[in-house]
């Protein structure tokens, strides 16, 4: 094989994992793996497709890399190739944000009102080795299960409301989903100030922690 031809082999190889990320039911895949393993059946129900639509679109992502897979019983369990993909998927959220301006149009479309407080990173840590914060995580049990902010509280948002007593009113509450294009972390905000309690959401979530190599905790509440 010639140079030209070893280097267009090798661009080659970069293009089939940009191809995939073309399309925004796999990012959409991917933002879900980052937050754990999930079975195909979890991911179809999650992402509003049917079987085979996203049996195809996972297909697609395991050839070129991004996913893998595991046997549990009869299931097939997906899950990231590993946290540099993790680390892809917000990379490209990043430069979308920066360089697309209609990315903060529909940023701000799908989030809300600019209404809630977040606390970065940096600070969450300090103040979790202090340990005079609630951590709040409102996302669905699966994806708890699958990877958690150390020490994390867990009350699905579709719960919260119902559930408020099960929080301290002497602590502030900081509340996290997916990852920074997550809307459940706001609206549980929006909910938990307007019921009178001390309330920011994290900065980042379960992506950006992950993608950081981060500690990240697994099980079921």
């Amino acid at each position: 094989m010639g140079e030209r031809a070893a280097k267009e082999a090798l661009y080659a190889e970069f293009a089939a994992v940009g191809k995939v990320l073309g399309h925004p039911k796999r990012l959409e895949i991917l933002d879900l793996l980052a937050q754990g393993p999930r079975s195909v059946e979890e991911l179809a129900a999650a992402t509003d497709l049917g079987m085979s639509t996203c049996s195809a679109h996972l297909q697609t992502l395991r050839e070129a890399g991004l996913v893998e897979t595991r046997r549990q019983g009869k299931r097939v369990i997906y899950s990231l190739a590993g946290a540099d993909v993790a680390g892809l998927w917000a990379h490209l959220r990043r430069v979308a944000q920066a360089h697309r301006p209609h990315t903060e149009v529909a940023r701000r479309a799908y989030l809300g009102p600019e209404d809630t407080e977040a606390l970065d990173t940096a600070e969450l840590l300090r103040r979790l080795s202090r340990g005079d914060v609630v951590v709040l995580d409102v996302r669905p049990p699966p994806e708890y299960a699958g990877g958690h902010l150390p020490g994390a509280v867990h009350i699905p948002l579709e719960e919260l409301a119902d559930r408020l007593s099960e929080l301290p009113r002497d602590r502030e509450i900081v509340a996290y989903c997916r990852g920074q294009y997550c809307v459940l972390a706001h609206d549980a905000v929006r909910l938990l100030t307007a019921k009178g309690h001390r309330a920011r959401r994290a900065a980042d979530g379960v992506l950006e922690w992950r993608a950081a190599g981060l500690p990240i905790e697994t099980g079921a509440a």
